[in-house]
């Protein structure tokens, strides 16, 4: 006799089938959020069929919708004020499959714990964390795993560092003067091996997104990271998250079964961006260079992301404000940030701050201009779009820094072109909530590129510690690591010297680290320590004056404090006259250099040597 089975019961077990892979999208959430608003994703096999209830004190159920592809259901919840931590269940099919939702209870200290933003006083280190050290070598590799490879004879491929690997080393950012510490991603890259032009590449660097919600087990997973933002915390360490929203990597799950065709950019044939910032703000633009600008692609195995698809920015902006909470981060880093719809962008920040009213975010949009850095982030220009981003990661002064180093004195070159990018620091609406650098992951290493000339160095780290806005280094600068993009961007990603099993020497230490690469260590953390204590170059107005003969003079003062900066560029010695910059040393005494703690009267001469930077604090007596 034959057996069959009705369409609901066949359902039923083809639900059933696939319940240990349904997932659901944020996988958290907790009471006391500002926005009482939260719309569950939840992916599975088709589980867009299945009947479903919620009953949950304090939680109303608004509105579902199903999509076309079976496989999700979303259901927009309210989370009312009276709601208490516990767990939400959501009935299937009738109670035949539950899932359980955790509500949980918001940890306390948003804005002064955590939470607490990125400020002009901080220092930033950026390093990547396959790169810096490795804690725990039990984690390289895992064969299930589309990357299995951990080889630090391949600059190309996954090298082994992680999270415990920085933790291990929280003292030496201390010594250093470091007080904040930003890390390329540390979201799952579950990719395989992508040829470029200069080989097979690994998604070492963290850049390849195949998973929102979970933290790369390479790194050592959620667990490491939540070991990693509180021993931070408790040493007074802010973290930094780095963000992708304009792409993802080919891997991730949303390319493998896509909620609907249009969460990616989708062209006949493939489509690169054209790189061009100036098609997102120009007047004249051409509607086709804007689309290709913010809808091509970065390259081919990285997706580019439809940010107009509220659905997807949803989830993305959730995911953001789920992060911050979940581990307790203190700011934001956003990467390719110009390609993005700025639409997007904007409502991105504003959830952000209104969970989280001390949270700050940098942008990563890699221009030559002052204009087009300004619009980007919060500005004073009359322009359509208003950005309401904290800051960018300050492209036009960072080129500027490195000409008046290198760069014959010119009407504007030279230190002149710093000064003139300075003057029009008028466009944002302020400046000193800007991320300036020397370098960075994607850029030549500085050291090499003034010619590992010790002068140049020390008038580097000069003006990056005493200009205004939020400094960051590049892990090993203070160690003088060195090296130029040839063939490719591994060659300034090297491994820190010590940080990992069987290397000759530890540069975390004095005794690992060679005469000079302890002279430049000392002068980094001699004046980053300096300046942590320092009122007028952590949080101080900026007053800069034309420079003169190749001498460049800057101010940073509050009511507390005066510090007097010169830059020499020449190769000869020059005068520094007290009394020409009146305006500023009227009244004080005496000028304390604050790297030798030679003390000058401030009322006569004194001699700047050739290629120096020479940093006075005025004293009245």
């Amino acid at each position: 006799m034959r057996k069959f089975i009705t369409l609901p019961i066949l359902l039923f077990y083809y639900f059933c089938f696939a319940q240990n892979d349904v997932k659901v999208y944020p996988s958290s959430w907790w009471t006391g959020m500002k926005n009482t608003h939260l719309q569950l994703m939840i992916h599975g096999n088709n589980i867009g069929k299945a009947s479903y209830k919620i009953e949950y004190p304090g939680v109303r159920l608004d509105s579902s919708l199903r999509i076309i592809n079976p496989n999700y259901l979303f259901l927009n919840l309210t989370i009312g004020p009276d709601a208490k931590p516990g767990v939400i269940k959501i009935n299937f099919n009738g109670g035949n499959y539950i899932l359980n939702f955790a509500l949980d209870q918001r940890a306390p200290g948003k804005g002064t714990a955590y939470a607490r933003g990125i400020n002009s006083s901080d220092f930033i280190y950026l390093l990547m964390p396959d790169r810096f050290s490795n804690g725990d070598p039990n984690n390289d590799h895992y064969a299930n795993m589309r990357d299995t490879v951990a080889d630090r004879n391949n600059p190309l491929s996954r090298h082994g560092g992680d999270l415990q690997g920085i933790i291990n080393h929280l003292d030496y950012f201390q010594q250093l003067g470091v007080t904040a510490l930003w890390l390329t991603p540390v979201l799952e890259n579950d990719m395989p091996l992508e040829k470029e032009p200069n080989g097979w590449l690994s998604g070492y660097h963290g850049y390849w997104f195949t998973d929102h919600y979970e933290i790369d087990k390479r790194f050592g997973g959620k667990e490491a990271y939540l070991k990693l933002v509180s021993s931070a915390h408790a040493r007074g360490l802010k973290i930094i998250q780095d963000a992708v929203y304009n792409h993802i990597g080919a891997a991730h799950w949303i390319m493998s079964d896509p909620p609907s065709e249009d969460w990616i950019n989708r062209w006949p044939e493939y489509q690169g961006t054209n790189h061009r910032e100036q098609a997102v703000f120009d007047i004249h633009v051409s509607e086709k260079d804007k689309e290709v600008m913010e809808a091509g692609w970065f390259v081919p195995h990285l997706p580019d992301l439809n940010l107009r698809n509220h659905l997807l920015a949803t989830y993305l902006i959730q995911q953001a404000i789920w992060m911050t909470q979940e581990f307790q981060l203190d700011g934001w880093r956003v990467d390719t940030y110009k390609y993005c719809d700025p639409v997007f962008l904007n409502n991105l920040n504003a959830a952000l701050e209104k969970e989280f009213p001390k949270i700050t975010s940098f942008g990563e949009a890699t221009v030559s201009t002052v204009a087009a850095g300004a619009y980007f982030c919060k500005n004073n220009l009359n322009v359509s779009w208003k950005s309401n981003l904290t800051g960018i990661l300050d492209f036009p002064v960072c080129y500027a820094m490195l000409e008046s180093m290198k760069k014959n004195y010119g009407w504007t070159d030279g230190v002149n072109r710093l000064y003139t990018t300075l003057a029009e620091d008028m466009l944002y609406l302020n400046p000193m909530n800007n991320c300036i650098f020397l370098d960075n992951h994607d850029m030549d290493r500085f050291y090499s590129v003034v010619g590992e000339d010790w002068s140049s160095f020390k008038m580097g780290i000069g003006l990056l510690l005493t200009e205004r806005g939020v400094p960051h280094l590049y892990y090993g600068t203070e160690i003088l690591m060195k090296n130029f993009k040839n063939p490719s961007d591994a060659m300034v990603r090297e491994d820190f010297p010590g940080g990992f099993a069987g290397d000759s020497r530890n540069k975390f230490l004095p005794s690992g680290r060679t005469d000079s690469e302890n002279l430049a260590f000392d002068y980094v953390s001699k004046l980053a320590n300096f300046r942590k204590t320092s009122s007028a170059l952590g949080n101080g107005s900026l007053m800069q004056y034309i420079p003169s003969k190749r001498v460049y003079v800057y101010f940073r003062y509050d009511q507390h404090q005066t510090i007097l900066c010169a830059l020499n560029s020449d190769t000869l010695s020059a005068n520094l006259n007290f009394q020409d910059y009146s305006e500023r040393t009227r009244g004080f005494e005496t000028a304390t250099d604050i790297m030798t703690g030679t003390n000058y009267p401030a009322s006569e001469k004194m001699m700047l040597p050739p290629r120096s930077i020479t940093i006075l604090e005025l004293k009245k007596r």
